[in-house]
């Protein structure tokens, strides 16, 4: 997709992630009981956060009798690769080096992270 996905808040990113991991259009009292453990939001906040996301585009939303069904127009997958480049372009000059060294030296990743990212590349190298 070409067209520019915008970054989402953080509370705005956590229903987008439950969403997506539901696999299935969801309504607004799922996704309030999936945050139930983690986030004390009343309904009405959740409503906002959908309502916005709609706005944004990111959700679609169709009325099935008295409720609301929201289903996910960008996918996880297309936000992750648009939010990836974004963080290597105005972090890290572009440079996948500077970001794993980053991650490295702040002992984010450690050697089984190196050797697996290290088997990724060969094996990406081999495929094209």
């Amino acid at each position: 997709m070409n067209k520019q996905i915008k970054r989402l808040p953080d509370s705005e990113l956590e229903i987008m992630m439950i969403i997506w991991g539901a696999r299935e259009p969801v309504t607004s009292a799922y996704v309030s009981e999936q945050l139930k453990n983690k986030k004390e939001w009343k309904i009405t906040s959740v409503l906002t956060f959908l309502a916005r996301l709609v706005e944004k585009g990111f959700l679609t939303s169709t009325r099935e009798g008295k409720v609301n069904i929201y289903s996910p127009v960008i996918g996880e997958s297309e936000y992750l690769e648009s939010e990836s480049k974004s963080i290597l372009e105005k972090l890290y000059g572009n440079s996948l080096t500077t970001f794993v060294s980053a991650l490295y030296k702040s002992k984010a990743i450690n050697e089984d992270d190196i050797s697996e990212l290290r088997e990724f590349i060969d094996k990406s190298a081999k495929e094209d």
